[in-house]
């Protein structure tokens, strides 16, 4: 099997790792890649929001498989032509990517598929807001309606914050605060059966003890040993189906990754967004732990044949991945700098990395050219392992200004 990968960050280079681990995969090629998946795949430049450029590269590949990796080129629509093409892809249409393209899109594909969120206003005026505000009171939680690369929901106590926000954006969604410990799963679907692979836990906030600004995310852990028993099935049954079947009922049939991010609140477990493609940096570490070959469930879903799967295997251990980022992320990362130790840190087979915002210089050296520039991953027997093994791996990686957090998993590995 011939595979196409698009994207360049780290949750592509996790996709790319496992891809490259498969015995069924003879080419595998990415575009436009980083300096780190070009070590395991064949890199192309292409404008990934380009539906017709990236079809033109599938076919010249003669592509067996192409996997759509960020947000920005579901809802731009790329599947779209490739499918028209006659080319597998996993990965939704733009119409059912509107399920992580508008927040409004997708409240309204919940209350239609009974599916339990947090109670919201969608708001086009800064009266409208203020109002919403003022509804729900504090904790205020205020979303960008479209894409924000992670960074367009503010939860604050400031009334006056939270508005200024709502003010920035052409359409909000403002919402009840949804209390207890978020979970994020992901689930690989045809359109019609629904996959769900393991839960895992996200770090939102820059700073250690969740602190700081919002980001993509700062790292993650798979399994969670606090979540409550029978979770996943509560989930599929109660999010997950209903979501799939509503959709395909409303005639955008949903095909891909679809993540729920969820809050397992006092009053029952809710869900706090969709996405419409693998998390990043969860998907580090669920990849981590799968030891089903992975292109062959990538591609049954993008036939419509994954009812006639086996069920996945896992690894029944833990995972970590802790990411570097650059001096000044989120708000101004600085980029160029030479990165050292990154052989060290694989050299004993300890850990892995993930690049995100990597380049290669002109001299051949690897550079930071984004604002999360890495992801240092490392399986362990337990959760403690796996973090000792991570936090190791990235002791012997620098570049100037690198900043992490240093409580990546910390409380859960207790």
């Amino acid at each position: 099997m011939k595979v196409l990968v698009i994207g360049g960050g780290a949750r592509e280079h996790a996709l790319c790792r496992s891809l490259s681990q498969d015995p069924a995969v003879t080419e595998l090629h990415c575009a436009p890649g980083n300096a780190g998946i070009a070590r395991v795949a064949t890199l192309h430049p292409v404008d990934q929001l380009d539906g017709a450029a990236v079809t033109a590269l599938a076919q010249e590949l003669g592509a067996d498989l192409v996997v759509v990796g960020p947000e920005a080129p579901l809802v731009a629509g790329v599947a779209d032509p490739l499918r028209a093409a006659g080319i597998p892809v996993f990965g939704p249409s733009a119409e059912a990517a509107q399920l992580e393209g508008s927040k409004a899109f997708a409240k309204d594909v919940m209350a239609g598929a009974g599916v339990p969120t947090a109670r919201s206003y969608v708001c086009t005026t800064e009266q409208e807001a203020a109002e919403a505000l003022d509804a729900f009171g504090a904790p205020y939680v205020v979303k960008d309606d479209g894409l924000a690369a992670g960074k367009g929901v503010v939860v604050t106590e400031d009334r006056a914050a939270a508005l200024e926000h709502a003010k920035g954006c052409d359409r909000v969604v403002i919402e009840e605060y949804l209390d207890g410990p978020e979970v994020s799963l992901f689930a690989i679907t045809d359109g019609t059966t629904v996959l769900p692979l393991v839960p895992a836990q996200d770090f939102k906030r820059a700073l250690d003890g969740d602190q700081g600004p919002n980001t993509g995310g700062m790292g993650a852990y798979t399994p969670l040993p606090w979540a409550p028993e029978g979770l996943v099935e509560e989930v599929l049954r109660t999010v997950l189906q209903p979501t799939v079947d509503e959709l395909r009922r409303r005639g955008t049939p949903f095909s891909g990754l679809l993540y729920a991010g969820l809050a397992l609140t006092s009053r029952g477990t809710r869900v706090v967004e969709f996405n419409a493609r693998f998390g990043d940096p969860e998907t580090q570490v669920v990849l981590a732990r799968l030891r089903t070959p992975l292109a062959g469930v990538l591609l049954a879903a993008a036939d419509g044949t994954l009812a006639e799967l086996e069920p996945l295997r896992w690894d029944e251990g833990a995972a970590v991945t802790v990411v570097m980022a650059s001096e000044g992320y989120p708000a101004n990362p600085r980029t160029g700098d030479p990165i050292e130790g990154l052989d060290e840190a694989e050299a004993d087979g300890t850990a892995f990395v993930l690049h995100a915002g990597t380049r290669t210089g002109a001299a051949g050296e690897v550079l930071t050219a984004g604002g999360r520039v890495l992801s240092v991953t490392a399986t362990g027997a337990d959760l403690a392992e796996a973090r000792a093994k991570a936090y190791a791996g990235l002791a012997k990686i620098s570049f100037k200004g690198a900043q992490h957090r240093t409580d990546i998993a910390a409380v859960a590995a207790q």
